[in-house]
């Protein structure tokens, strides 16, 4: 029986999956970033420095561990994010690092949560970030949203994405020229307009934040400013606040929009109701919805943080963003959204006439996969029909019939031809296992 929340995927998924795998290092790479490999463990003293998530932590233990050691601050625990890690690899690296540093990282995490879709035990998320010391220049947080924004954009099988973006000086600003009694609080409140009804929003922003109740209308309509472009600005502004912050808030959101609107094939959006409820976010801030899957929440998020890490005379700020692979893609697997061309690398099966004929039928696929093509040989030396049936179970496109000539088949379309496995090749589209999208 499946332990609950921890996936396990058929080989077809398992080939969906390594292609966006492939296809984010490739993106991420392109624009210069490293990548990283940190342990899957940390000690509990580094995973529960901000104690937020303490009870969702796993902990890794002997089976007939000294009891003692339960209570051992230098005992480990499975990571629950790569952003922990990030930061301490950080501070024991720092001189052996040039800085800004980027980096991707791409791994599993753990956490003790209930399961449910898009929420597991086990998962994978796929990192960036850019880390300076003392000073990063926000022209990074641009970066990131276009490197992201990129990397999804070359995954065309996916329903439609929304990279969603605000700025954390913007919606402060606003609520402090506003006369806010209580910032965070406001913050922390508007943080849950995708859960509440707008009416009882702004009772828990009265209630709970102090506002007025003309504050709370006018936090409401920031919340619902949403923009493809810059115009978000004349919005803002037109709802009567000003504040120095603000005003950075505007234009930094203002250069994240513009510097992504190139990109084609996924949405980046100013969208003032995103909030980010951790603490440590300071500046741009970064949400990503999927078409049809609202229910997921947030399947790539991130943002700026001014101090990453420290060691009591340096800071490290940095900006990154985080794709939660198996949130994205496990839903459209179950829901049969996604799949695989076929069940196995192979795109030839050499057919098997006989037992003699296996030497021949081997030095056939050995010729075939010296030139890059995924080969193998029929178990048994049954009925070509049989042979045939058992290619197109599994999905493999081509049968290679041994002989004076040799020939090939392709079994969808019945064409068959001579071939020399010295130079034959499938088409290029046929070489690897293809992702489909229903």
């Amino acid at each position: 029986m499946p332990i609950s929340g921890f996936p396990e995927l058929l080989p077809g998924q398992r080939f969906v999956e390594l292609a966006v795998l492939d296809r984010l290092r490739r993106t991420f790479e392109l624009h210069g970033f490293a990548p990283l490999e940190t342990p899957a463990v940390e000690t509990l003293d580094q995973l529960t420095r901000k104690g937020e998530i303490d009870k969702e932590v796993y902990v890794l233990r002997r089976l007939h561990a000294d009891p003692d050691e339960a209570d051992d601050a230098r005992s480990l625990g499975l990571h629950y994010d790569l952003t922990v890690p990030f930061a301490r690899y950080v501070l024991e690296n720092a001189g052996k690092l040039e800085f800004p540093f980027r980096r991707y990282q791409i791994q599993k995490a753990w956490r003790g949560e209930r399961p449910q879709e898009g929420r597991y035990r086990e998962f994978t998320q796929a990192d960036i970030d850019v880390v300076a010391r003392d000073v990063l220049p926000f022209h990074h947080d641009v970066e990131i949203a276009r490197v992201m924004a990129e990397a999804l954009s070359a995954l065309e099988f996916l329903p439609p994405l929304r990279l969603q973006v605000n700025n954390r000086r913007l919606i402060e600003g606003f609520y402090r020229g506003l006369g806010a009694p209580d910032v965070p609080a406001v913050m922390r409140t508007v943080d849950k307009i995708d859960k509440v009804p707008a009416d009882v929003l702004a009772k828990l922003l009265r209630d709970d934040a102090g506002l007025t109740t003309e504050q709370a209308e006018r936090c409401l309509a920031l919340a619902e400013i949403r923009t493809a472009d810059a115009s978000f600005a004349e919005q803002v502004r037109a709802l009567g606040v000003e504040h120095e912050l603000l005003d950075q808030g505007i234009e930094e959101l203002a250069a994240v929009i513009t510097g992504c609107a190139a990109i084609t094939g996924v949405t980046v959006e100013a969208d003032l109701r995103i909030a980010r409820g951790l603490d440590y976010y300071t500046g741009t801030v970064f949400e990503t919805r999927m078409a049809g899957y609202e229910a997921l929440g947030s399947i790539c998020s991130g943002g700026r943080y001014d101090a990453l890490a420290s060691d009591g005379k340096v800071t490290y700020p940095g900006v990154g963003i985080s794709l939660g692979l198996t949130r994205l893609l496990m839903p459209l697997f179950q829901r049969g959204v996604l799949g695989a061309s076929r069940s196995v690398p192979s795109a030839v099966l050499v057919a098997l006439p006989d037992e003699e004929s296996r030497p021949a039928c081997d030095a056939i696929a050995h010729a075939l996969r010296i030139r890059g093509v995924a080969t193998e040989v029929a178990a048994a030396p049954q009925k070509y029909g049989k042979q045939i049936r058992y290619a197109e179970r599994r999905g493999i496109p081509f049968v290679w019939f041994p002989g004076d000539p040799h020939e090939v088949k392709d079994i969808r379309s019945g064409e068959q031809a001579p071939a020399d496995p010295a130079t034959w090749s499938p088409p290029d589209a046929d070489l690897h296992p293809a992702v489909i999208s229903n």
